[in-house]
């Protein structure tokens, strides 16, 4: 390798670092934060935006029966394991699909 293959090639890993070092800094920069209300708190609501989202136009108005879903899924679970160990307790084998669990029927 000669000593010019070596300048070019020491010159484009400078200018590598350089332009990473220029892309880190101005990064850092774009953010002045001057609008905290506390350290670690700094989203502030676009202007125009409420205050307070219910009845606004940005409220979801989520139905509650879909937001009782996993609530139900979750009751199911449970009460399909207190099956299978009450099952596990009286017989001593474990079986997983409540379906085949004689007093489930």
């Amino acid at each position: 390798m000669s000593i010019i293959d070596r300048s070019v090639k020491f010159s484009l890993i400078l200018a590598g670092a350089g332009a990473l070092c220029l892309a880190m800094v101005v990064g850092a920069a774009a953010y002045d934060g001057t609008n905290c209300k506390a350290p670690g708190n700094c989203w502030e609501p676009k202007p125009g935006y409420p205050e307070k989202v219910a009845g606004s136009k940005y409220d979801p108005k989520h139905n509650p029966k879909e937001l009782n879903k996993q609530q139900e899924s979750i009751q199911g679970m449970e009460a399909r394991n207190a099956e299978r160990v009450a099952n596990f307790k009286k017989t001593g084998q474990f079986v997983y699909d409540t379906k085949k669990i004689p007093s489930a029927n």
